[in-house]
Parts: C-alpha cells; sequence; structure tokens
C-alpha cells in the first residue's frame, strides 16, 4: 500500500490558505500563526528538510503555537494602538422635543433626531406635550431632560 505524501507545495497551499482565512474573518491573530506554521513547514520541505508526515506535522503546531504565545499579545495591542479612538457622542446639552406629557420628576417619551427615546424629567414641573427640553445626561437609553 501506497503512504500519502505530502510535498512542499501542499504545506504552502495549506499557510495561504490559513492566512487568507484570518483576512476574511474579523480578527483575533489566531489563524495567522498557524498559516505562517505550515509555510515554515513547506519552505523547510522545499529546503530538502522532511521529518515524515507525522514529525512535519510536529513542527507545524510546535512553530504555529510558539509564534501565537509569543507574537499574538505584542500584534493585538500594536493593532489597538494604531486604531483611532473617536470620541462617543454626547447628547447632553442638545434640545429634543417631549412626545407625550412628562409628570415632574417623572418618566415619558422625547424625540431626538427623529428616534424616540425614554426620558426623565429632571423639574419639578410638568413638561407638556410638543414642548422643548434640554438634555443635562445620558445613562443608558434614557436621557434626562428639564424644560427649556
Amino acid at each position: 500500500m501506497e503512504s500519502f505524501v505530502v510535498t512542499w507545495w501542499m504545506w504552502m497551499l495549506l499557510g495561504l490558505a490559513l492566512l487568507l482565512c484570518e483576512i476574511l474573518t474579523p480578527g483575533g491573530f489566531y489563524v495567522l500563526f498557524f498559516g505562517a506554521g505550515a509555510l515554515v513547514v513547506g519552505a523547510l520541505n522545499l529546503l530538502g528538510i522532511s521529518f515524515g508526515l507525522a514529525g512535519d506535522g510536529l513542527v507545524f503546531a510546535v512553530v504555529s503555537v510558539a509564534a501565537l504565545v509569543l507574537f499574538r499579545k505584542p500584534l493585538t495591542q500594536r493593532f489597538r494602538n494604531l486604531t483611532p479612538q473617536l470620541p462617543v457622542d454626547n447628547l447632553a446639552g442638545e434640545s429634543c422635543v417631549a412626545a407625550e406629557d412628562i409628570p415632574a420628576e417623572g418618566r415619558g417619551k422625547v424625540e431626538l433626531r427623529g428616534t424616540a427615546w425614554n426620558a426623565c424629567n429632571l423639574g419639578t414641573e410638568p413638561i407638556p406635550r410638543a414642548a422643548r427640553c434640554r438634555v443635562e445626561r445620558v445613562d443608558g437609553l434614557c436621557l434626562y431632560v428639564r424644560a427649556e
């Protein structure tokens, strides 16, 4: 019976396929190192260094896991530092319109930027429907408002 032989170009194709998978999936930088491991084994085989299928599989696993342990954390930190930190849109100070009567220190609905929001009236006077109010702070999906 003939044994299955994995040639250098098969390892290279596996490595390129794994690198492609890393590009096509949301980044976590995991598959990248297994692709690099397959490319290393393919390069070794191309240079005439082969350990048989089991040995090549072991080299693939060791190189991949070692690269993952050594390089993943610095790589993710580097890319995190390159990503600009955009300020979160702050709604405090925005003007909105009461979509319904909001009792004093009670809850109701307001409309802001074309969207209905839950609102808490911080004032001691009720806010009538269609009255303008000012957002003082945001907590989750609730706007804390006061009549203008």
